[in-house]
């Protein structure tokens, strides 16, 4: 039933009033909407997003809801350069009560029974899992299985660090802020020695982290994949 529901999810449509939007780092912001009353998603779906205000040939892109439904606010984060593109250039016009349209949620990247978890990030690929570990604190860990994130960076910028940090705190799951993929591989190395096939596995960042897991004969069904890929 839940797999009917992430695909019917795609004709559902909401308008979202923007609240506002403020800078994480450099070039990477975060924009924020109301949410609606009637809308939720699982933590980790991302949405299709419409901009209203402006005519464009390419007015829909894919962003990670990087909130979680207890917050109230719907939550995306994503890098704009110093050229961005006319979808990016609209989303830094928008003023406070503009509106945007969202289509979704969708997407199956999400959390669905209670074993342990590694969860792996790279680059902006840590807006999903803001949203996980947001949901896990506000219920309270869900039965507190064992978890880790493994989090890439190689420019060290790492989004959310101040937040992630209470986060880890909070949920006592594990957060491990590294600069390369070796870095990381070693640490995938100490928990498949710790919990091999009774875990799951989420990747959002490059194939070379799924490719390693299955490198190491992690089976398929326990690895999930972030389908979304941000464009500009």
């Amino acid at each position: 039933m839940s797999f009917l529901k992430d695909k019917l999810s795609i004709f559902t449509k909401t308008e979202l009033p923007f609240i506002k939007r403020y800078q994480e780092s450099d070039r990477v912001y975060t924009f924020l909407f109301e949410k609606d009353k009637d809308l939720s998603w699982n933590e980790g779906q991302h949405g299709l997003f419409t901009i209203t205000h402006k005519k464009m040939k390419d007015s829909i892109r894919p962003f990670s809801v990087a909130s979680s439904p207890s917050e109230g606010v719907v939550r995306i984060t994503t890098k704009i350069d110093e050229e961005p593109s006319e979808f990016k250039k609209a989303l830094l016009e928008l003023e406070e009560g503009m509106r945007i349209k969202m289509i979704g949620p969708v997407g199956s990247f999400y959390l669905k029974d209670e074993t342990p978890r590694l969860f792996m990030a790279g680059g902006i690929g840590i807006t999903p899992f803001r949203a996980i570990l947001k949901q896990l604190e506000a219920e309270g860990n869900r039965g507190g299985k064992p978890s880790e994130l493994l989090y890439v960076d190689s420019q060290e910028a790492h989004l959310y660090k101040d937040e992630l940090d209470e986060l880890a705190r909070d949920t006592s799951i594990d957060v491990h802020y590294l600069s390369t993929r070796n870095d990381m591989y070693s640490y995938i190395d100490e928990f498949i020695t710790s919990h091999n096939n009774n875990a799951q596995y989420f990747v959002s960042g490059p194939k070379s982290m799924t490719n390693y897991l299955k490198e190491k004969h992690i089976s398929k069904r326990k690895i999930k994949k972030d389908a979304f890929r941000g464009v500009e």
